[in-house]
């Protein structure tokens, strides 16, 4: 399963303070602890106006690249700040995010389409200019005019993580069967893509949200989901994941599963 470490996001309170306080030990410890959890990848969101964008992200990259070697997805809603930032990294990362909406992926896309920047990954959501589908046909509708898209810059399918937008539980009429044909559709379409989710968006306003996103996390994975933003510190979330790739058969002789109990990853808290 590929990681993405959720938890260094300026729309967590303390977080935002941290920005706004410039309290680089805060930013460099919540880096270090996801890196050390299992983490494939940072992610770096500001969540502060598009104006002060370029500048607070520079400075949280710089914070995490103190601390971890691990590849940063830089988070923004404007590609615009993706594209001015990126090069700030030190190693190949991931574009958080494109989708169908405006002039996004042909922002972003052209820029990954650069030789020198053939290993950059990308998240693309499942949404164009008129918001989030509904129903999975509209959704993959979506989809295919991303890979339409993916195909003329030359973006091979094993850079993309699509993220097919994972709604609130509570307020669903279907459950997540929505979700479940999206991922299982796209899986048996292009098996190297890589399938990605915000995992607590399904437990919004929900009681005990631990247990609603545990249960969809296997419930994703069984569908064909392999990758997930999420905090990688949760051992509860993280023992869910070791737990059903080796039920799925991904995980030979049960040996990463068995691997991460021994080093502390998973189950109850070590004492010390």
């Amino acid at each position: 399963m590929i990681i993405i470490g959720e938890k260094i996001n300026g729309s967590i309170p303390s977080v935002a303070a941290a920005i706004a306080q410039r309290d680089a030990e805060f930013i460099k410890d919540r880096a270090r602890k996801q890196a050390e959890a299992g983490a494939t990848f940072i992610d770096c969101c500001a969540s502060v106006p598009e104006e002060q964008e370029p500048e607070a992200l520079k400075w949280l990259i710089d914070c995490i690249q103190e601390v971890t070697d691990l590849p940063i997805s830089i988070d923004s809603p404007s590609p615009r700040v993706l594209a001015e930032v990126y090069t700030h990294c030190k190693r190949p990362g991931l574009f958080n995010s494109v989708s169908g909406e405006g002039d996004k992926i042909d922002t972003i896309f052209p820029i990954m389409a650069k030789e020198e920047n053939k290993k950059w990954q990308v998240i693309a959501l499942l949404s164009d200019n008129t918001g989030i589908p509904k129903c999975a046909a509209d959704r993959l509708r979506v989809f295919d005019r991303i890979m339409e898209k993916a195909k003329e810059y030359n973006i091979a399918p094993e850079r993309i993580h699509v993220d097919p937008l994972v709604e609130m539980l509570c307020t669903s009429e279907d459950g997540i069967a929505t979700n479940v044909e999206v991922i299982s559709t796209i899986r048996r379409q292009y098996p190297t893509i890589h399938i990605t989710a915000a995992v607590s968006n399904i437990s919004f306003n929900l009681p005990v949200r631990k247990l609603i996103n545990c249960c969809f996390l296997t419930l994703a994975m069984n569908a064909g989901l392999d990758s997930a933003i999420l905090d990688p510190v949760n051992r509860d979330m993280l023992g869910h994941i070791y737990a059903t790739e080796a039920l799925l058969g991904l995980d030979e002789y049960c040996m990463e599963y068995i691997g991460a109990y021994r080093e502390g990853l998973i189950g109850p808290e070590q004492k010390k």
